[in-house]
């Protein structure tokens, strides 16, 4: 399945705009250094803007290196695979040294490649995470935590609840990643549970704190509100 354009023009085109500021909107800023986001990763239609927001953030950056996070949503297994993606319409994928085993499909850290490749970023290191216990969580934090690199995390939150009610869980969630609240790990009602619990511990190594750049579920965007997938974007 292609979850956004083959060809390079009208990808570029749309990753581009999708980092715009929509009309009568004032782009995102910060005073503070970035070394990170929180992204979703759903189709571009539902969930792109909201990434878009967040990546426009990135675009004064001076990294070379970038990692990105994001759940297995077709393969089980415990621990971390580096997911196999030779190039994007946009270009070729140099992978960043590593001994992990390899995947070869997860869309939760291929559809945050186009925005990362327009943004000038020339390494990458593309994980795909399966199931975590809190150690093992915490081992992955302090290796990646040692690479000089731009940290991407991928997740949607809460899937397919009425409106309201993905409103509160959803906010339940955001309140966990902001206050990186470990012990509440199990209480996070979204796709990317395990990629976020490293987060918490990267940001504990770093002494990195998350800020909600923006949320919005896909009834916000459709209209349709009785089975909605939440999504949000953070810096660190």
């Amino acid at each position: 399945m292609e979850w956004y354009p083959q060809d390079k023009e009208e990808l570029q085109a749309l990753v581009d705009g999708l980092m715009k500021p929509s009309e009568n909107e004032k782009p995102k800023k910060s005073d503070k250094e970035i070394h990170g986001l929180i992204v979703p990763h759903a189709g571009f239609e539902f969930s792109g803007r909201i990434a878009g927001k967040a990546f426009a953030m990135l675009r004064k950056h001076k990294k070379k290196k970038v990692v990105i996070l994001g759940p297995s949503h077709s393969a089980k297994f415990f621990g971390v695979r580096v997911l196999d993606k030779k190039e994007t319409p946009l270009g070729k994928i140099k992978i960043i040294s590593n001994d992990y085993e390899e995947i070869d499909y997860e869309h939760s850290v291929d559809n945050e490649l186009p925005f990362l490749q327009e943004l000038g970023f020339e390494e990458f290191l593309p994980l795909v995470i399966g199931e975590l216990d809190n150690q093992e969580a915490e081992i992955i934090a302090k290796k990646i935590s040692e690479i000089d690199a731009i940290y991407i995390f991928s997740t949607d939150l809460s899937h397919f609840h009425a409106y309201k009610n993905a409103l509160k869980q959803d906010k339940k969630t955001i309140r966990i990643i902001e206050k990186l609240d470990i012990m509440g790990f199990k209480d996070i009602n979204a796709c990317g549970q395990f990629p976020l619990l490293v987060l918490l511990h990267l940001c504990k190594i770093k002494g990195w704190k998350p800020e909600l750049i923006e949320y919005k579920n896909s009834g916000d965007i459709t209209q349709e509100k009785n089975s909605v997938v939440g999504y949000a974007s953070f810096s660190f």
